[in-house]
């Protein structure tokens, strides 16, 4: 099961050095990270996005999950108007496992212009010691959970193998 995680700051400075600790929580064991990106939106409304080089023990699949569901959160602009059986069968999928349009709007309407998020998706977290280290950051926390059967529908419909069902 994966969890995202999306952390919301006004202070673009904060969200570097929350994404920081992040990079330094899964070092520490405290994280399992499948993705991590920081997200910054500039005065004009345009969206920025930074990633780790690499990280370690991301598999090709979760890297290939990671990158759809980070696309369909910021950088597919109205998913309603999508045309195409692929990506409709997998915005489906996403909205039956947890990250659905609300979801996703509670995610836009974080970012405003001038503002950040970290957006973290973790294999497995240490809950108590990431909220410990995390908590002097602030911020507003989204959350939203992947069990493994979604995740690996998911990476099906992906990879274009069937699912089975």
């Amino acid at each position: 099961m994966s969890e995202l995680i999306v952390i919301g700051y006004d202070d673009p400075a904060v969200a570097d050095d929350a994404y920081n600790a992040v990079q330094n929580l899964q070092k520490d064991y405290v994280v399992n990270l499948n993705g991590l990106a920081i997200v910054n939106v500039d005065a004009d409304g345009k969206t920025h996005v930074d990633t780790p080089s690499k990280i370690v023990g991301v598999s090709a699949a979760s890297g290939a999950l990671w990158g759809a569901v980070f696309g369909l959160l910021f950088l597919v602009p109205g998913l309603g108007l999508l045309a195409g059986a692929a990506m409709g069968g997998l915005v489906g999928k996403l909205g039956k496992s947890g990250i659905d349009e609300q979801f996703r709007d509670q995610v836009q309407a974080m970012l405003t212009p001038g503002s950040a998020a970290v957006v973290i998706m973790a294999a497995k977290i240490t809950e108590d010691k990431f909220a410990a280290a995390m908590g002097p950051y602030g911020g507003t926390v989204l959350k939203t959970s992947l069990n493994d059967e979604d995740e690996k529908e998911l990476s099906e419909h992906l990879s274009g193998s069937p699912s089975g069902s």
